[in-house]
């Protein structure tokens, strides 16, 4: 997954973005390989990085497997795991989950001219 963390880093090179993306790239990554098909033997994980002057788009599709669909829990501060997507959704804008037979599609937004939640700066 460093390898993720690190093309992330270099697309998004001069971006106020970057750390954020980095973080939710790591997140949305770590998940798909611990809770689906990712992480399997012959699984993998496909990431994608949208970029225009006003939002950064980063998405991982899973290869599936998952008995539920990827989702927003709120866990216990101090909790060990279970908190990827909460930490996601708490950086991003907004966090949307696509299924599909083949996996889940997991896509964060952040906006360059707003705070999370959608209020402007």
């Amino acid at each position: 997954m460093s390898w993720a963390r690190r093309w992330t880093r270099d697309i998004l090179r001069d971006s106020p973005l970057a750390d954020d993306a980095e973080l939710i790239v790591s997140e949305l990554s770590t998940n798909a390989i611990r809770h689906t098909a990712s992480g399997w033997e012959s699984g993998s994980f496909h990431l994608a990085v949208a970029v225009s002057a006003q939002v950064v788009a980063v998405s991982v599709t899973d290869d599936g497997g998952a008995a539920t669909a990827p989702k927003v829990e709120h866990q216990d501060q101090d909790a060990e795991r279970g908190r990827e997507l909460a930490m996601v959704s708490a950086l991003a804008h907004r966090v949307v989950v696509h299924d599909s037979n083949l996996g889940h599609t997991v896509t964060a937004e952040l906006y360059a001219d707003a705070r999370p939640g959608g209020r402007r700066c």
